[in-house]
């Protein structure tokens, strides 16, 4: 059961929220990466990469290893288990509109199956008549 009220479930939402951290977990859910790694694709300092590692750190999506002077990170994806249990809990609201949808689609498709076919031998169109225009009111003449 996803505690829907838990810190940790609002950091994982506001890491993901970033679409620079997004691409960060992406390039971490293929290997380990130095934080200076992490930081080259975006020309950003290693101090801005770095605020950005720290709000995956948050949220528990990211943990780092120091070995010397380099900063490595790894994906920890368990934490994303509790955003998509949170948005699973709104898939039958999903399901049932799209269900409502094809229903819909199908009841026009049945009723457009339905309609005579129109003959070959129509009148022709008339043309509508031509609206007519409305006088312009009359001034009164200024003494």
């Amino acid at each position: 059961m996803v505690d829907y009220r838990s810190e940790r479930l609002d950091a994982v939402f506001h890491a993901l929220a970033d679409p620079t951290r997004r691409a960060m977990l992406h390039r971490l859910a293929e290997r380990e990466h130095s934080v200076g790694e992490l930081a080259e694709p975006y020309r950003m300092t290693l101090a801005a990469a770095s605020k950005h590692i720290k709000a995956l750190e948050r949220a528990g999506l990211v943990q780092r290893t120091v070995l010397g002077r380099t900063h490595v990170c790894r994906l920890d994806a368990g934490p994303l288990h509790g955003g998509f249990e949170w948005l699973r809990h709104y898939e039958r609201y999903w399901t049932q509109r799209l269900d409502d949808l094809e229903a819909l689609l199908r009841a026009e498709d049945e009723a457009q199956a339905r309609k005579p076919a129109p003959s070959k031998r129509s009148a022709p169109q008339a043309k509508p008549p031509a609206a007519k225009k409305a006088a312009a009111p009359r001034r009164k003449p200024r003494a």
